[in-house]
């Protein structure tokens, strides 16, 4: 207080020619309030510039590719089935890396409350986060097992009413309940093998110096010749009677839509092929491929008729047969080998 009064004294005492009488005015509380102001800056950037030691969380891996450890690891995914029992619980947990998942073995006397409060809501389907060592399973179906310390369920899931039980379902079935048939053994080793299939052809032509080209979708044209296409408008085809007809020279009103009106002006459908827009680039690019869906409307119900298909389609310039050949051989024997492995 004895500085504050002197440095009031002072201001008060120094007024320079000219200047502001707000200077002459100054006061002790206005230069404490000040000093209070800077004290609090210094603090923060103080706190701000202290380093915090922050635990890092436990690394994460895939089940599919568990191995013993000694450092908590990490597991999250959904819960294929749950076994209490009066000293530990078994959590069978699957996060889409492998058909089998893992088990998750909680020895209540050494995971914590909230943990055992977790077990109590356990339920199959419901997604889950599980940290503790992967170890040597004591049991014959698993090599590895998770000796879980910690468990929280990350997304609830009504057990009694969820569709999926431990068995096989017919595929009529799963069609009924399509947001769920990805977590069955059959749908989801079908989404890993197309990954890897796909993964391995865009691998080998990008190695044999293929240019990948993205041909259109919706298209004017018919590359296949067949007529079998899926057609895209905006007309208002439920209203038959809104529909612009046809007309010819004289205006008189012929059979058929006039899609001029259409939103393209023309009439419009879903690609039967790449290979038009394939040919065009590789008179530009040399060797190209292009790989996507595309769509045939053939009313048939057999297995060898799909509505949609991905397809590749390489193009290459300046090729014969003998090299075309050649081409497709080492790519099957590429994309097969790599699908085995």
């Amino acid at each position: 207080s004895r500085s504050l009064s002197t440095i009031s004294r002072r201001c008060a005492t120094r007024k320079p020619s000219g200047a502001s009488p707000v200077i002459s005015s100054f006061s002790s509380n206005s230069i404490r309030s000040s000093l209070f102001q800077i004290r609090m800056s210094s603090t923060e950037a103080a706190e701000a510039t202290e380093v915090k030691t922050i635990t890092p969380s436990p690394r994460r891996v895939k089940t599919v590719d568990a191995e013993v450890s000694e450092d908590p690891v990490s597991i999250k995914g959904w819960v294929r089935t749950v076994r209490k029992q009066k000293t530990l619980a078994f959590v069978e947990v699957n996060d889409g890396s492998s058909m089998s998942g893992i088990q998750c073995v909680l020895p209540f006397d050494a995971i914590d409350e909230a943990t055992l409060g977790e077990i109590e809501n356990l339920t199959t389907g419901c997604s889950v986060h599980a940290i503790g060592n992967i170890v040597k399973s004591q049991g014959g179906k698993q090599s590895v097992e998770l000796s879980a310390t910690s468990l929280r369920i990350v997304g609830s899931c009504p057990g009694e009413t969820f569709p999926l039980a431990k068995k096989r379902h017919s595929l009529e079935y799963l069609r009924t309940i399509a947001h769920l048939r990805p977590r069955t053994n059959t749908i989801a080793a079908v989404a890993r093998v197309r990954s890897t299939l796909a993964g391995s052809i865009h691998a080998f032509f990008q190695d044999e110096g293929f240019n990948y080209v993205q041909t259109p979708l919706i298209t004017a044209s018919d590359c296949e010749g067949a007529g079998e296409m899926f057609r895209v408008t905006t007309l208002d085809t439920d209203n038959v009677e809104s529909l612009p007809r046809a007309k010819d020279d004289d205006g008189n009103e012929l059979p058929g839509v006039d899609y001029g009106e259409d939103f393209f002006g023309k009439a419009a459908f879903l690609t039967v092929s790449g290979q038009l827009g394939g040919e065009t680039h590789a008179c530009a690019l040399g060797d190209v491929y292009t790989f996507g869906p595309t769509f045939r409307a053939e009313n048939s119900q057999t297995t060898r008729h799909l509505a949609e298909f991905w397809m590749v389609e390489p193009e290459m310039a300046f090729a014969d047969l003998t090299s075309a050949m050649d081409n497709a051989e080492a790519m099957l024997k590429s994309v097969v080998g790599v699908a085995l492995d």
